[in-house]
């Protein structure tokens, strides 16, 4: 292949972006997804319930999800965001067909983590699938999942609990990976303290049930944006497109970052 400096690009154009968004059952995750712009869901867990967005048939297998993919990339429409519901259900059908692919009855068969190991293989190609529909067809892609509380070990500090995405985390991080935000949806929550005798103390948790979107990696949480996003923004779909430079009018001419 031949370079010619002198052509090089200083500026990259947008692209749609890859958004995670994680938290608990019944904060609002679909429904966030359902007001993006032109959603079709490829379900692996029913779970629009009477959401009024386009849906395809609940899938059963790994190849369901991806025929899903594939549809959207061959066959004219409209969409413009493809919402992947949900990872953590995903998870078992990507394990059950690398067994069915291996011979194995379970994914612990090979022995501790290989079977995740040769997981990490469909995974990925999820993910290549997904990259593929979204540089083609200009498509936003949404996935969401659970969240799941797991021991932190850092490497300068005492272990701490964190929350994450409900997946393996070999397949998180890969997830996480291979995303431009990773967003983890939660209620505001503040603690008081109140006397309980004997010069002991009571600690509370007390919350209006404000639900609120932490993008940016705390102790507490995982959760990242190549956006620059505030740390917290309002639940709301509106909110997070205010920072991503793909929906922004002037986008021809914003760098993106890495």
């Amino acid at each position: 292949m031949s370079i010619n400096l002198s052509t090089l690009e200083t500026k990259g154009k947008p692209k749609p972006p890859r958004i995670v968004v994680y938290g608990a059952g019944g904060i609002g995750k679909t429904t966030l997804a359902a007001s993006a712009p032109s959603p079709v869901f490829i379900q692996a867990e029913d779970g629009l319930g009477d959401i009024k967005a386009a849906r395809m048939p609940l899938a059963t297998t790994y190849q369901d999800v991806k025929d899903g993919i594939i549809a959207l990339h061959d066959q004219p429409h409209d969409y413009k965001t493809v919402v992947i519901d949900s990872l953590d259900w995903l998870e078992p059908l990507i394990n059950k067909h690398t067994c069915q692919e291996n011979g194995w009855s379970s994914i612990e068969d090979p022995g501790y983590g290989k079977g995740q190991v040769a997981a990490l293989g469909w995974w990925r190609d999820y993910i290549n699938c997904l990259n593929y529909l979204r540089d083609t067809k200009l498509m936003t892609i949404i996935q969401i999942a659970h969240y799941q509380i797991k021991r932190f070990d850092a490497p300068d500090t005492e272990p701490y609990d964190r929350y994450g995405i409900k997946l393996h985390k070999a397949a998180a991080a890969l997830v996480q990976e291979h995303s431009d935000a990773v967003l983890f949806a939660n209620y505001r929550v503040a603690t008081t303290q109140s006397d309980a005798g004997f010069n002991k103390k009571i600690t509370r948790a007390i919350g209006s049930g404000e639900r609120v979107i932490h993008t940016n990696e705390r102790p507490q949480h995982m959760a990242k944006n190549r956006y620059g996003m505030p740390d917290q923004l309002p639940m709301s779909w509106e909110a997070i497109a205010e920072h991503v430079p793909f929906y922004q009018p002037q986008s021809a001419d914003v760098v993106v970052a890495a």
